[in-house]
């Protein structure tokens, strides 16, 4: 039983450090990680489309939209911002209901390692993985892999997939507006088409729109 027990332990700790032993890997840029979700689009003979684009072949408008959109302290925070959290905490401390805190590092970390859902378990792995991440890998390749990554569609992963499957051109031409919309669906690809805006869609993306044009030094960790 010891001896079992040893094993197991040795199994356990081993799956623990594997994402931290990945992060060390994905710092070499010409590797072209896959999500946890792409992997299991692939184990369900699902498929899916995921065409990798290098930062400086993505349009900066759609990385604006996306900064503006999802974490707008990017350049600042070291992984988490630490206020938002602070205020998720609070809340969910006093019976309240909590608000999103998740950071692109955050929401890169959870799509890379672990799995979707709103948990304390997975909020309590997500947040030392964010913060490694943030230490090894660039800004720009932080928000390389996240764009390469993310869904947008059923079966379409990452900018390059989703600018050609949306509205059939390459991720670098992508105008402001579509950019905002793309941005704005990143929450529920499935739900938010992004090529097919309803009215809520449209305001947000005007707002997107609106943030993106005065990002200025918001995005000067990218761009410098």
């Amino acid at each position: 039983m010891r001896r079992r027990f040893k094993t197991v332990l040795k199994w356990v700790i081993g799956i623990a450090l594997l994402p931290y032993a990945l992060i060390l890997i994905y710092k070499l840029e010409f590797i072209h990680p896959v999500s946890t979700l792409m992997l299991w689009d692939l184990a369900t003979l699902q498929g899916y489309d995921r065409q990798w684009v290098e930062f400086e072949d993505i349009a900066p408008v759609l990385v604006q939209s996306v900064m503006m959109s999802e974490d707008g302290q990017f350049c600042n925070h070291d992984g988490v911002d630490w206020v938002q959290m602070n205020g998720v905490i609070q809340d969910a401390l006093d019976g309240e209901s909590t608000r999103g805190a998740s950071t692109i590092p955050m929401q890169t970390s959870k799509n890379l390692f672990l799995w979707n859902g709103r948990s304390f378990i997975r909020k309590g792995l997500e947040l030392p993985l964010a913060l490694g991440a943030d230490l090894v890998w660039s800004k720009r390749r932080l928000m390389e892999i996240y764009l390469n990554i993310a869904e947008w569609g059923p079966g379409i992963y990452g900018i390059g997939a989703a600018s050609q499957y949306h509205f059939k051109i390459p991720a670098s031409k992508l105008s402001r507006r579509q950019a905002s919309l793309l941005a704005i669906s990143l929450p529920n690809p499935i739900k938010r088409v992004a090529s097919k805006p309803a009215k809520g869609m449209k305001r947000l993306a005007s707002l997107i729109e609106r943030r993106a044009k005065g990002s200025g030094d918001y995005i000067k960790c990218l761009y410098d």
